[in-house]
């Protein structure tokens, strides 16, 4: 492995955390969240904000004890052993994140498309993902140096030029602060608005990025915990103001008309056609940002699994080392999900994927590590009741308006851990048996 320790500052791991964050957060999600939570959408920010920093709280324990470039596969595997669940649930961590590009990809082409005069569910919106998801690909062959760079640049122009948009359409709103409403807006209920705060989760899980970086951060037992920190608080004033301007400007059913591209819809009237042309270029930085430090991190991730002997690995006739063939892998399964799926089912499976992985951490955490670590065992619980509540109501959502997307998340994580258990039974046999490390 090809690890460059200490090649990411605390200022790169930070912009390489929020790239991956505002890049998803706030211009994809923006919409489902308000089409879930109806008018107080912006308060589902601020509780998934809090539920995601509890989670924080498990893995930046585990960062500073165990500072990995495996991140989530090693507090996997320091929990649970080399077993099934230790493979099947870092699996699930690195498909959320590929669901991750390619939600973030798709977004890049809606917003784009905003630009011409092209009809919605447009051929070109997967046409310009995948492209995008390509380009990403090549910038990321060029070296961690080039990807550092690229992210504080882009970090800057993004999360400045969100702000900037977000005080316009505040200003052109009188600073009300107020949802702006019409008769026979959605109103939301109490089950949809929990549901919108697990996709609001979605938003902020880019720090798991970082934990994922941990052995290439510069001083990780500090920096990997103040990064995540640091992001996190970053994020939730940048989404804070973006859902208040949105909504100022926006009825709910206007966000929901609009939903894959709320923040051009809300430019319109807040700043006319110049602040539809900020916003969409400021979109396109952000998402193809995302999807450059999204990829980043799930070939590494993937990479160390195949160190670890958690999953398979073929060359399939590549030159070059693993590294670059899960960059391959993260690219051609990101390309396909951009190219087959809409926006509100990539994040669905997202959501669904990213916190059965996280409920599966912090109970590994609480159950084996938690002396090691010296974490306090009422947050590591609380933290995963609270991905509990959300993904119940989630899931209860979905089975009223998608009961596909709940079966193909379901059934996507019984074959995961099928094949995890096929694959690993003839190699623990071969070794003599390797045992939960922890009994």
């Amino acid at each position: 492995m090809n690890y460059e320790k200490g090649s990411l500052t605390l200022a790169g791991t930070v912009a390489m955390g929020t790239g991956v964050m505002i890049g998803a957060g706030i211009f994809a999600l923006t919409g489902q969240i308000a089409e879930l939570a109806g008018p107080y959408f912006p308060l589902a920010f601020l509780l998934a904000a809090i539920i995601s920093a509890f989670s924080a709280y498990t893995y930046i324990k585990m960062s500073n004890r165990y500072p990995s470039a495996g991140g989530i596969a090693m507090i996997l595997k320091k929990a649970y052993g080399e077993t099934t669940v230790t493979g099947a649930a870092a699996l699930l961590m690195a498909f959320s994140m590929i669901i991750n590009e390619s939600l973030v990809a798709r977004t890049f082409g809606t917003y784009t498309l905003q630009l011409f005069d092209v009809e919605p569910g447009s051929i070109f919106i997967p046409i310009l993902a995948v492209g995008l998801i390509i380009a990403a690909f090549l910038v990321n062959i060029a070296g961690n140096k080039v990807i550092g760079s690229v992210s504080k640049i882009t970090a800057v122009i993004k999360i400045g030029g969100i702000l900037i948009f977000a005080l316009v359409a505040l200003w052109a709103a009188g600073f009300s602060f107020q949802p702006a409403a019409t008769e026979g807006d959605p109103t939301g209920s109490a089950t949809g608005f929990l549901a919108a705060v697990a996709l609001g989760i979605l938003a902020y899980k880019g720090f798991t990025t970082i934990t994922n970086s941990g052995g290439e951060v510069q001083d990780p037992n500090k920096n990997v915990g103040r990064a995540i920190m640091i992001s996190l608080a970053i994020c939730l004033v940048v989404y804070m103001f973006v859902a208040f301007a949105v909504g100022s400007t926006l009825t709910v059913s206007e966000i929901v008309a609009a939903r894959d591209y709320s923040l051009a819809e809300a430019a319109r009237p807040a700043i006319g056609q110049y602040g539809l042309w900020f916003t969409v270029g400021i979109a396109i930085v952000a998402t193809a940002s995302g999807v450059l430090a999204s990829i980043f991190a799930v070939s590494r991730m993937l990479a160390m699994l195949t160190d670890m002997k958690l999953i398979p690995h073929s060359h399939f006739g590549m030159p070059g080392g693993i590294q670059k063939h899960t960059l391959v892998y993260t690219v051609v399964a990101a390309g396909l999900l951009a190219a087959f799926f809409d926006l509100s089912r990539i994040a669905a499976l997202g959501a669904i994927f990213y916190l059965i992985m996280d409920v599966i951490i912090h109970w590994g955490v609480y159950r084996h590590l938690r002396d090691d670590v010296e974490a306090k065992g009422w947050v590591l619980l609380s933290a995963l009741t609270l991905d509990l509540i959300v993904l119940g109501a989630f899931l209860a959502m979905k089975a009223q308006s998608d009961q596909m997307i709940i079966a193909i998340g379901l059934g996507g994580i019984v074959i995961i851990f099928g094949l995890e258990k096929l694959y690993l039974g003839p190699l623990r046999g071969r070794e003599g048996g390797t045992h939960d490390a922890h009994g």
